[in-house]
């Protein structure tokens, strides 16, 4: 099992007066690089517009650049470039992905997705929620076309037309990028296993609530009809990670985090995930979790929280249903730098080394044996 983390540029109201957008920028960045530094594969970018304190992160294909410029091993993942031809036309999507693929020399992660946010999708004149489905099936295949070798072209769909053309750059990786879709239900999932598409999953629940959408993906993939040039076979999941070696300051920093003000936010904007009755609707806020309730969390592994020896019993349920890899946004919360950076170095010391054995990232091997690419020789 393999370890991410997820970036969004959370900018809440209440914390405005001490930290500006620009400080919010670089202390994203700055636990990328602290990431990277300690061993984690995969650092996941968001794209969001409109959506004002949840993520200010909209021109995401720059931050990731900056990123790249900045880190050595680990893999920067857009998580998500939003395919629609109203958001991004698709020759542009096939440029930006092919030019990070370039700069980053193969460190790049293509996560694809329609947005989830009615204020999103209304806000570029779509018409409603659902059409982006249609959308989306359209773009994908042919924006994977316009990566090949050669013209392109020319096409005349419904929601978008192009001339025949040349698209540059090409990818660096051949023949493109591991490709991602961000999943939430069962049919999405199922779908994503068809098309040989790795899996983006945000959640709320138990990792045993997941369990039957890791089951419906892994039983399909296997059949899988690739939509791209190999198959991606991968599930990854977010969840809070908070480990230190004081596992009792570990748990008093994420009581202290003001996580439910996030999740607030979430439940006003992301309008297309899937709401538990019981939820309070925005402007209420969810209530903070008691010790208790942190301490059910950590007992059913809903967080990573703790001493390194507590989230590794967290972890091990998520490797028991067949987690490809774990995600931790960790600054969707109200957690310092100087925390976030002790518990990152932390969990790359103790954890990371019980579940991560393999130097080579998941999709870079699967590329590679699957295409027939071989490693190269080690010269003595």
């Amino acid at each position: 099992m393999e370890f991410g983390l997820f970036n969004q540029m959370y900018h809440p109201e209440h914390r405005r007066a001490e930290r500006t957008e620009q400080e919010v920028l670089r202390e994203e960045l700055a636990i990328i690089e602290v990431a990277d530094r300690v061993g984690f594969k995969y650092a996941w970018v968001s794209e969001h517009h409109f959506l004002d304190e949840y993520s200010h992160l909209s021109a995401s294909e720059a931050f990731m650049a900056y990123a790249l410029a900045r880190t050595k091993n680990i893999h920067i993942g857009s998580g998500i470039i939003n395919i629609t031809p109203n958001v991004s036309p698709p020759s542009r999507v096939a440029e930006k992905v092919a030019m990070l693929d370039q700069l980053s020399q193969g460190r790049f992660e293509w996560g694809t997705g329609r947005g989830s946010s009615s204020t999103e999708v209304l806000g570029f004149n779509i018409e409603n929620m659902d059409v982006t489905r249609q959308m989306y099936d359209e773009t994908l295949p042919e924006i994977i076309k316009m990566m090949g070798v050669g013209e392109y072209g020319p096409f005349d769909g419904k929601f978008f037309t192009m001339p025949r053309r040349n698209v540059l750059p090409k990818p660096y990786i051949n023949p493109h990028p591991p490709i991602w879709v961000a999943a939430g239900s069962p049919g999405t999932f199922e779908k994503a296993a068809r098309l040989g598409l790795g899996v983006l999953c945000f959640t709320l629940g138990t990792p045993e609530s997941l369990a039957p959408l890791i089951e419906i993906y892994k039983k399909n993939i296997e059949k899988a009809e690739p939509i791209g040039g190999y198959v991606n076979n991968n599930i990854m999941v977010t969840t809070d990670m908070m480990v230190l070696e004081d596992g009792a300051r570990a748990r008093q920093v994420s009581l202290n985090n003001r996580g439910n003000y996030h999740t607030a936010l979430l439940l006003k904007y992301l309008d297309s995930f899937p709401i538990s009755d019981g939820q309070p609707k925005w402007p209420d806020i969810p209530a903070p979790p008691t010790a208790g309730q942190l301490e059910y969390a950590i007992k059913k592994g809903i967080v990573a929280v703790g001493s390194p020896d507590e989230a590794i019993e967290s972890l091990k349920r998520y490797e028991a249903i067949g987690a490809d890899q774990l995600a931790f946004g960790t600054f969707a919360t109200d957690v310092s730098l100087e925390d976030a950076t002790e518990a990152y170095e932390t969990f790359g010391k103790y954890v990371l080394p019980e579940f991560d054995k393999d130097p080579v990232h998941s999709t870079t091997r699967q590329r590679e044996a699957q295409l027939g690419i071989l490693p190269p020789v080690a010269v003595s």
